[in-house]
C-alpha cells in the first residue's frame, strides 16, 4: 500500500514504528499550531500563518522525500555519498557568500534564494551519517580500530566540517553532528580509548570556546545560575520554568497559554516544549518522551536484524541524531543542560529540518523491510 510499493525482495516495514512517527509529526503541527498563533498575527497577521508555512514547506516536501526514500533500497545510497557529501559541504562555504547566504540571529546558516530558504546543516546531518556508514563498513572492524586507517581519517573528515559549522558558528547543529558521528563511530568497533580521546579533547575545545566568547560564557553561567539576572542573561530559562510551572500536571489547556505572547523567546523554535508543558502539562510531556523512548527502542530492533554493517550503522546513527537532538532539547528546557538553540524534532518550526527528517525516516523504515526474520 501507498507510501510502501509493493516490492517482492522486501517484506512489511515495521508499520508499528511508522505510525509512532505519525503521530509524533501530527502531534507536533497541532502544538505548532497553537504556540505560533501569536508570532504569526504580529509578524504576517495571520495566527496560522507559521503552522501552514510548515505543512508547505516541511510536511509536503517531507511527504516527497519519505515516499521515494521508503522505496528505494538503502544500500543504493552507497554509490552516491561521497558526492551527496561534497555538495553538502559546498552549501556550508555557500552561506558566506552575500546574497545567497542568510543570517538568523547571530548565525550566517541559512541559503536563502528566490525566496527559498534552506539550512544545510540539516541536510549534512543526513549525507554525513550515510558517507560515515558507507566509510567504516569498507574499513572493517580491524581497520576502524586502527589509529592510521580508521581513527586519524575519521577525525579529520568531522574536523572539516566542525570548522565550517563553528565559522556560521552553529554550535548546536555541530554537536548533533559530532554525537551522531561519535554513536556510529562506536558501534562500528571503534576502541573505547579513541572514543574517549575524542570526548576529553572535545571537552577542551568547548572549553576554549566558552571562556573566549562573552555570549558563550554568559549561557553557561546562566545554567550554573538561572536565578541571576532574570530580566538580563537569565530572561530565556527564567521565562520557560514559568511555562513549565504554570502547566502543572494537566496543563493551562491548548492555546491558553501566557507565556507565547512574546514573553517566551523563540516560543515555535527551541523553547516549544515549554509552552507544549504550559498549555497541555506534565502528563502529556511524560506520554510524548514515552514515545521518543519507544521509537528508540524500536529502531535499535531494526538495526540488530539489520542485514548488513552499512544498515546498522544508518539506522545508530539515525535514532541517535533524532533522539540526542529532542532529549537534549527538552533536558536545556528544564534546565539540565544549557540552551544552546537545538530545535525539538518533529514539534518545532523549520522546513528543511522538518523535511530532511522525514527522508532519514524514510530510508530507516527502508532498512525495516528488508531485516533479517528472527524466531
Amino acid at each position: 500500500m501507498f507510501p510502501f510499493l509493493k516490492n517482492d525482495r522486501y517484506h512489511a516495514p515495521d508499520l508499528i514504528l511508522f505510525f509512532c512517527f505519525v503521530i509524533l509529526i501530527v502531534f507536533g503541527l497541532f502544538v505548532l499550531s497553537s504556540a505560533g498563533a501569536a508570532d504569526g498575527y504580529q509578524k504576517f497577521g495571520d495566527s496560522y500563518y507559521l503552522v501552514k508555512h510548515q505543512l508547505f514547506n516541511g510536511l509536503l516536501p517531507g511527504l516527497v522525500l519519505f515516499c521515494v526514500l521508503v522505496n528505494i533500497n538503502y544500500q543504493v545510497w552507497k554509490k552516491f555519498t561521497l558526492p551527496l557529501l561534497l555538495i553538502s559541504i559546498a552549501s556550508l562555504v555557500i552561506v558566506f557568500i552575500p546574497g545567497i547566504g542568510s543570517t538568523y540571529g547571530t548565525a550566517h546558516s541559512w541559503i536563502n534564494i528566490f525566496g527559498f530558504s534552506f539550512q544545510p546543516a540539516e541536510l549534512v546531518k543526513l549525507t554525513f551519517l550515510l558517507y560515515l556508514a558507507t566509510w567504516l563498513e569498507k574499513r572493517g572492524v580491524q581497520g576502524v580500530k586502527d589509529l592510521y586507517f580508521g581513527f586519524l581519517p575519521f577525525l579529520f573528515v568531522l574536523g572539516i566540517i566542525s570548522v565550517l559549522m563553528l565559522l556560521q558558528p552553529d554550535m548546536g547543529s555541530l554537536s548533533i553532528i559530532i554525537f551522531l558521528a561519535m554513536a556510529v563511530f562506536f558501534a562500528s568497533g571503534a576502541k573505547f580509548k579513541h572514543v574517549a580521546m575524542i570526548v576529553v579533547g572535545g571537552g577542551i575545545s568547548i572549553y576554549f570556546l566558552i571562556t573566549r566568547s562573552a555570549y558563550k560564557l554568559a549561557r553557561l553561567t546562566t545554567f550554573l545560575h538561572p536565578e541571576l539576572d532574570p530580566q538580563g542573561i537569565g530572561y530565556h530559562i527564567n521565562q520557560a520554568f514559568l511555562a513549565i510551572g504554570s502547566g502543572g500536571f494537566w496543563g493551562r489547556g491548548f492555546g491558553l497559554s501566557r507565556q507565547k505572547f512574546q514573553y517566551l523567546p523563540e516560543a515555535t523554535g527551541d523553547s516549544i516544549f515549554a509552552i507544549l508543558a504550559e498549555e497541555l502539562g506534565f502528563i502529556v510531556c511524560l506520554l510524548t518522551i514515552a514515545l521518543l523512548v519507544f521509537i528508540v527502542w524500536r529502531s535499535l530492533k531494526i538495526a540488530k536484524t539489520s542485514p548488513d554493517q552499512f544498515g546498522r550503522l544508518v539506522v545508530v546513527g539515525i535514532i541517535s541524531w533524532l533522539t540526542f537532538q529532542a532529549f537534549f532539547n527538552i533536558a536545556s528546557m528544564v534546565g539540565l543542560l544549557p540552551m544552546t538553540g537545538i530545535p525539538l524534532p518533529f514539534i518545532s518550526y523549520g522546513g528543511s529540518a522538518l523535511a530532511i527528517s522525514m527522508g532519514a525516516v524514510g530510508i530507516l523504515l527502508n532498512i525495516s523491510r528488508q531485516t533479517k526474520k528472527t524466531s
